[in-house]
């Protein structure tokens, strides 16, 4: 049986602030349904639930160095096997972890170092023997790096291989070059220091691209956006340098999770009920204090940042409220574009409610509700809004870019087929304009409307097809490596 461990710094239900946790959470679900045997380990956070931690079993205590430092270890199991059999490992360390929320502290260098340090110091104590690391993002970086410079020629990892994805670029775990020797425990003079100095620094993202097998992102679009250097985030010649390793695997959603006919959060249940989804935005716009009407409900929920663009949104915000619509924007973020949308809300109140919160019952219920989803992002490694919008029948406006380019497509009036609308250019008037191109056929053309939302309803974007390309991955990464064995001159000895 083929034998994976997760590493990453977040994971669902336990610790989450993004679609990072959302991805570790159901991936190693769906492997595990392909009889792969998928676990994961996190650090074991202050805030993970009570529920969770007081199943936790002990399993070792053990010392973990960072630099010239030996920390204290502790690693624990969570065997859940009413989620499908997942077994959860937990890094304790309560003088790293024991904090508010997940990142943001002045020792992240340190605090992650010892993650991954942490991370093989305890394989040999997890009664499992993985064959595939799966690292996720900049604070698991180190841990190729850390199995090739420590741990490779003891006979227990000489034979594991490493994956590092990618969720978000633009995050890189950029540190003072001091930590190089002071928390990582290396110095200028070893080999692998070209793979992690960036600009006299170290870069934790550059050291897990680098010292990997393989480099996967979350979509395939995505993958090549990224070796382009308005997406590449000053590594895009490291990317092509390494593109031959490099590939992109679109995240999917937890269809059971994320089901209109079960979701508990909506109000009226449904499969592929036009009437349905009509009942449940009439239920919304009352809660809302809207006015019950037949006119679209046009949605987002997003963080408000500049990535998820908010600057082409609210440059047309006036001119899209005096269209006849309803806006719901539900979502925290910078306070500039927090103030923007609340000022808007005030000033047109039979039209838009702006909801500065996050709130996954109310989330599902707009997504129920509403008829178009706006997710018009300057960069998206994947999305997963536009993944839980189709899911749900609401129709994504969306940017052609990263994982939005790869799961939307626009509607094709000679064809009939497409699942929502999209702009190729990062300009107000192109997103403006793509948005009243879908409000004239709702208006104007009912029946071509209801034909798009089936479409989008007929999507199938959970994790099964997903899965099967990790399996593929990690089965080409094994063969390489048995490839290698037969080609040796100590193989080649042995057989003449």
């Amino acid at each position: 049986m083929l034998k994976v461990l997760f590493i990453a710094s977040e994971c669902d239900p336990f610790a989450k602030t993004g679609g990072l946790g959302d991805v570790v959470g159901s991936l190693p679900l769906a492997l595990r349904k392909m009889r792969i045997d998928a676990r994961v380990i996190i650090p074991k956070y202050g805030n993970i639930p009570a529920e969770y931690k007081k199943e936790m079993i002990h399993k070792k205590t053990l010392t973990i160095p960072v630099g010239w430092r030996n920390q204290y270890g502790g690693l624990e199991i969570l065997d859940v096997m009413d989620r499908d059999g997942v077994p959860y490992y937990f890094l304790d360390n309560e003088t790293y972890f024991k904090r508010d929320g997940l990142y943001g502290y002045y020792d992240e260098a340190e605090r992650f170092s010892y993650f991954c340090r942490g991370v093989l110091e305890c394989i040999p104590y997890m009664d499992f023997e993985p064959q595939i690391l799966h690292c996720n993002d900049w604070q698991t970086g180190l841990v190729p790096l850390f199995l090739k410079e420590f741990y490779k020629d003891k006979p227990l990892y000489e034979k594991m291989k490493t994956v590092f994805t990618i969720h978000n670029l633009k995050y890189q775990g950029i540190f003072p070059m001091e930590v190089l020797n002071d928390v990582l425990g290396l110095d200028q003079a070893y080999s692998g220091y070209e793979g992690i100095e960036f600009n006299s620094n170290v870069n934790f993202m550059k050291a897990g691209i680098v010292s990997s097998d393989m480099v996967t992102t979350v979509s395939k679009t995505y993958s090549q956006e990224i070796k382009l250097p308005y997406y590449g985030e000053n590594l895009d010649g490291l990317l092509r340098k390494y593109e031959d390793k490099l590939q992109g695997i679109v995240n999917g959603i937890d269809y059971n999770k994320y089901n209109p006919e079960t979701d508990p959060h909506i109000y009226v249940n449904y499969r592929s009920s036009i009437t349905k989804k009509e009942q449940n935005k009439a239920k919304l716009q009352e809660d809302l204090g809207f006015p019950i009407e037949n006119v679209p409900v046009v949605a987002m929920v997003s963080r408000l940042t500049s990535q998820k663009g908010l600057d082409i949104f609210v440059h047309i915000l006036e001119e899209l409220l005096s269209l006849d619509l309803q806006l719901v924007i539900l979502g925290t973020g910078d306070y500039k574009y927090e103030q923007i949308l609340r000022n808007a809300a005030e000033r047109h109140p039979q039209k838009m409610r702006a909801l500065i919160m996050f709130n996954e019952d109310l989330a599902c219920k707009i997504y129920a509700s509403s008829d178009l989803y706006l997710m018009p992002s300057l960069f998206e490694p994947c999305g997963l809004s536009q993944l839980i919008a189709l899911r749900y029948g609401s129709l994504p406006v969306v940017r052609e870019t990263g994982g939005l380019q790869d799961t939307v497509t626009s509607y094709n009036e000679k064809t009939g087929e497409g699942n929502g609308f999209s702009f190729t250019n990062f300009n107000a008037h192109d997103f403006l304009h793509t948005i009243k191109r879908a409000l004239s056929i709702y208006n104007d053309h009912k029946s071509v409307w209801n034909k798009i939302v089936k479409n989008a309803l007929k999507s199938n974007f959970n994790w099964i097809g997903s899965a099967k390309k990790y399996q593929q991955l990690y089965e080409t990464l094994l063969s390489d490596q048995a490839d290698e064995r037969d080609s040796s001159p100590s193989k080649i000895l042995r057989i003449g």
